[in-house]
């Protein structure tokens, strides 16, 4: 076998003209005197055809499924067990049974595959936008007047489709291996088959600079005795044992000039199968307006290659020091920023955007975070991990909230949903179900969109005359032996070593095979840079061992019974692989996407091999009709290997006829319209509901140093401190308190904590800050930075409504155990967080409809619920008017000091940070101020964030998760490292989050 293009590299299909009028033997579903033991339970007689319920038959499970496209055919009415419709009623899904028919060609699967997957796309995008691409938007809006959709799509993906090399100005594009799949799905959405406009936004992946010839233009001469060297260095170098020998230059990076930059995006952007935007990944000192240094260009994928792939598959590093992972998540940080910029360059109001795969995780909540409305959807294609694996991710939390950040979440299977649902409810809290997760006021959709392959593609190019000639070889080579074929990348989680061990397994348990059975292991190169620098793994040594271990045992002089290729093959030998076996043999041990085992389906449409195909890889959900196994138990795959040899050919027929039918129907493009359709449905229901974005810490920080006047305002309780069951243990930390003497330090920051607090414990556990400002029980009285005296806004009010509220509140302490009073001078607050939650709450409801019918009605005073809590305070008072006041009151203070000030001499920078419903007041206020012409302060210099619940609606314009990412923020803000240290700590010794936020402002990782 030789080393050549293979067959994931997505290239041009193999000349036609081949035969597919092939039929298969129609399914012989009774049979009798075959055994069952070969066959799923579903297609087992003796289990299909007991009744369980009386009155209710077999065709009540199968009439879902059953549906014929034709229009013409009448639909049988729902059985017992359909679902509730909830898909929104734009487009009909492609009917399945339309290539489940019986004696139905391969040729008329194929077609009727691709065409139910095209005119279900078609249908859908005419639904959405007419039948005409360019109809106008006035039509599109009468359509669907809320979505208003605009009929283009951007897929933003790792790696361009192709791989670049460049040679002084001129660049090289070859078909990128892996990700066929995912390609095809690129090709037929930018195809005049679909009617929408399509663009990629992609990294160029690692750029190849291919040395020069040495000899350009000839043959190089016999001998080069008398000719000048072709460089200096390369001249002989006289050795003197006193000096060491000169260091060679270190190779310092590729450049590429811009309009070389330039010829490539033109190129990209005109090609004919896929229109593609490239994103340049470089550090600020590296990218010049003439031009861009590419250094050290794996970086960009480290992270997610190194913490995120291998989670995902279930493997767990050594714990390290974090160095090196703080640098790794602060690029991938910045990589998912670049990204998020480029697609902004190129996005209207109206598009639709799809995230894919781990790589770009963070994207959607960045994308949320600059266009709140935008349409996103985010496909993961690898597995996804229990709770109890994501929590060894030290940046899971981060991870999960930019994720959250689409409509819609897409996975392989049914378990990877329920794992990231759960893990959003386990890590996050985030309330969430099988179909969804509620996340910043709005819902996440999550569904599960297996994804397939393009059926008549493959079957073009398994059929040509080169594929036929190179089959018959390997027929006749292994004349008289079955052929077990298997072919996998060397990564860990490929399972190719437990293969062999079960080869092994299979050939001791069945001796009688021996020297009649060959497994032809074909074993690509790994693209994952893990992978390939992991020692501890020894992946490939493993299977060499096991290879001479099995052929030195059951071998022979005359034969080797595991033929083993470490090597890259060609697409036409590998199709003539798929189509020779006896057996295909995938025992993955932990897999997103398989396409090899849908191919080998394709690939068997006349010999009908069976298909053992691990429980763990992420096709199996789909590929029900297969035989599955587990692959660490090798004695059972061992009997399986041996059940599929001995199968009858009947028996292979109904399998095989029964795994193409799904092949070809649920094709590629029944993937990518299904999704798509999905997503429409999404954006539908929505009603309107807007998510509030996760805080860009990035974008706070860039307003925050370009500011020469800032204004910060923070509640207590729930933001800069958790909401605890004692009220007195919500202590400051030494962070929050080193945070906050840091930021108030500096004399353009004025610093306020707005709390419904009393003076006594502001000022006991945050009053050594003379730079702190304070307002206390709720604005009711205030203490000026500077200052130690307490201003009371309230003391001309009347206060003997106090007395009253006190008696109700006594009454519900003493039915409430656990509960308590909390008495301030303007404020009365009952307490029931150390009562029973169901009885506190109850008797809170009762008590707060109490006071509003009697002492709500005769005094000016509002009943508020917090948390775990109701208080009684004058209306007057509250925290929007102290927050318009310091706001007004700042603003006249810089207007004072500059005597020619004009309207926009006024606060550059304000941040009001709040965690309960009485926050929502200096939202509220903020708002206002920002949307006044002139406005007291421009709307986005004014970060408003809200604290705490998923759930929560919110007057905010951003929001934060808990009280520990408030410190994170003022930390960035103020320059305080993660151990606490104070800006002589260096950048470095920031939080990772906190790094990777200063790396994207300054565009290159700080040394210090």
């Amino acid at each position: 076998m030789t080393i050549t293009d293979g067959p994931d590299s997505g290239g041009k299909a193999g000349p036609a003209g081949l035969n597919l009028n092939l039929t298969l033997d129609p399914p012989h579903p009774g049979v009798p005197d075959r055994s069952e033991s070969t066959l799923p339970p579903h297609l087992r007689p003796s289990v299909t055809e007991v009744p369980v319920t009386p009155g209710i038959t077999r065709e009540a499970y199968e009439s879902e499924t059953s549906n014929n496209s034709d229009t013409n055919i009448s639909r049988p009415e729902p059985s017992y067990f359909s679902r509730r419709k909830v898909d929104h009623a734009i487009a009909a899904s492609p009917a399945p049974g339309g290539t489940a028919q019986e004696g139905q060609s391969f040729q008329s699967k194929i077609s009727t595959g691709a065409k139910e997957g095209t005119e279900f796309l078609r249908r859908l995008s005419v639904a959405v936008t007419g039948p005409n691409r360019r109809e106008s938007m006035s039509e599109i809006r009468a359509i669907s007047p809320d979505l208003s959709l605009t009929g283009n799509i951007i897929s933003a993906t790792f790696n361009l489709p192709q791989s670049l090399k460049y040679r002084k100005g001129e660049w090289e594009l070859n078909p990128r291996r892996g990700q066929s799949t995912l390609i095809d799905s690129f090709s037929f959405l930018s195809s005049d088959e679909s009617p929408w406009n399509h663009t990629v936004v992609a990294w160029t992946g690692e750029v190849e600079n291919p040395p020069d010839a040495l000899w350009p233009g000839g043959e190089p001469p016999q001998t080069t005795v008398h000719m000048s060297s072709l460089n200096v260095l390369s001249k002989p170098i006289p050795l003197d044992p006193s000096k060491a020998p000169p260091t060679p230059p270190a190779v310092d990076g590729l450049w590429i000039p811009k309009e070389d930059m330039l010829q490539l995006e033109n190129q990209l952007s005109h090609n004919r199968n896929i229109k593609t935007i490239p994103v340049w990944l470089a550090d600020d000192v590296e990218g010049h307006t003439d031009g861009i240094l590419l250094k050290d260009q794996a970086r960009w994928r480290r992270y997610a290659e190194h913490d995120l792939y291998t989670l995902f598959h279930y493997k767990q590093h050594e714990p390290t020091d974090g160095r090196a992972e703080r640098v790794q998540w602060a690029d991938y940080y910045r990589m998912n920023q670049k990204f998020a910029n480029r697609i902004l360059e190129v996005y209207k109001p109206g598009d639709i955007v799809i995230v894919h795969d781990y790589n770009l995780m963070l994207l959607p909540s960045m994308l949320r975070q600059r266009a709140p409305h935008m349409y996103i959807a985010f496909y993961l294609h690898s597995p996804f991990p229990s709770s109890e694996f994501l929590r060894c991710l030290p940046r899971r939390k981060e991870v999960l909230e930019g994720v959250l950040g689409a409509n819609l979440v897409g996975f392989q299977s049914y378990s990877y949903s329920r794992h990231f649902a759960s893990c959003c409810t386990r890590i996050l809290g985030f309330p969430s179900d099988s179909s969804g997760v509620d996340a910043y006021g709005a819902r996440v959709e999550v569904g599960v969109f297996p994804i397939g392959i393009d059926a008549t593609k493959v079957a073009r190019m398994a059929w040509t005359d080169s594929v036929t000639e190179k089959y018959k070889a390997l027929k006749a080579m292994y004349a008289g032996k079955k052929i077990i074929v298997g072919r996998d990348r060397l990564d860990s989680v490929r399972g190719v070593a437990q293969k062999l061990m079960a080869f092994e397994r299979f050939l001791e348990m069945y001796p009688e095979w021996r020297e009649k059975v060959v497994l032809i292991q074909v074993t690509s190169p790994t693209n994952i840079e893990e992978e390939k620098e992991d020692p501890e793994n020894k992946i490939s040594s493993r299977v060499n061992e096991l290879v001479m271990k099995i052929n030195g045992a059951h071998g022979s002089l005359g034969f080797s019974p595991v033929q083993h290729y470490p090597q890259y093959i060609s697409q036409d030998e590998y199709f003539a692989l798929l189509r020779a076996a006896d057996i295909g043999l995938i025992t993955s041990v932990r897999d997103g996407m398989n396409t090899t085992s849908l191919e080998y389906v394709i690939c068997q449409r006349q010999t009908a091999g069976p298909l053992i195909l691990s429980e763990f890889s992420g096709t199996a959900g789909s590929l029900k009709d297969a035989i599955h196994i587990n692959p660490w138990d090798l004695s059972g795959v061992a009997v399986q290997i041996n059940n599929a040899l001995v199968m009858p050919q009947d028996k292979r027929q109904v399998m095989e006829q029964s795994l193409l039918a799904h092949v070809t129907s649920k094709n590629v493009q029944f993937w990518i319209a299904g999704f798509l359709r999905r997503l429409v449905t999404v954006l539908g229901n929505r009603k309107n509901v807007t998510a509030t974005p996760l805080l860009d810490r990035s974008a706070m920080l860039r307003k925050y140093r370009a500011a020469k006047k800032r204004l910060f305002m923070f509640d207590y309780d729930g933001t800069l401190t958790p909401i605890v069951r004692e009220p007195s243990a919500a202590v400051p930390s030494e962070r929050v308190i080193k945070s906050l003497k840091e930021l108030a330090k500096d004399h353009r920051n004025a610093v306020w904590i707005i709390s419904g607090r009393d003076q006594e414990f502001l000022t006991q556990h945050l009053g050594h800050i003379k730079e702190l400002g304070f307002s206390a029980e709720h604005g009711s009285f205030m203490r000026h930075p500077g200052s130690t005296e307490w201003e009371n806004l309230a003391e001309k009010f009347d206060m003997r409504w106090q007395k009253e509220v006190l008696a109700v509140f006594q009454k519900y302490t003493d039915k409430v155990p656990g509960s308590f009073i909390e008495q301030k001078r303007c404020a009365l607050t009952w307490h029931y967080r150390l009562a029973d939650p169901e009885q506190g709450i109850h008797m809170s409801h009762e008590c707060h409809r109490e006071l509003e019918t009697t002492v709500g009605r005769k005094w000016d005073v509002e009943v508020m619920a917090g948390k775990a809590n109701l208080e009684v305070r004058p209306t007057f008072i509250n925290k929007g008017e102290i927050s318009k006041r310091l706001v007004t009151e700042y603003n006249a203070e810089i207007r004072a000091l500059n005597p020619a000030s004009t309207p926009d001499d006024r606060l550059e920078f304000v941040l009001c940070m709040g965690d309960d419903f009485t926050d929502e007041d200096m939202f509220r206020a903020l708002n206002g101020l920002s949307d006044v012409k002139p406005a007291e302060v421009e709307a986005d210099n004014c970060f408003t964030v809200t604290v705490g619940a998923s759930t929560k609606v919110t007057l905010a314009r951003w929001h934060l998760l808990e009280p520990e990412d408030v410190i994170e923020c003022v930390a960035l803000l103020a320059g305080v490292g993660g151990s606490g240290a104070g800006a002589k700590g260096g950048a470095l010794s920031m939080g990772e989050v906190n790094l990777a936020a200063l790396s994207a402002v300054e565009d290159h990782i700080p040394v210090n």
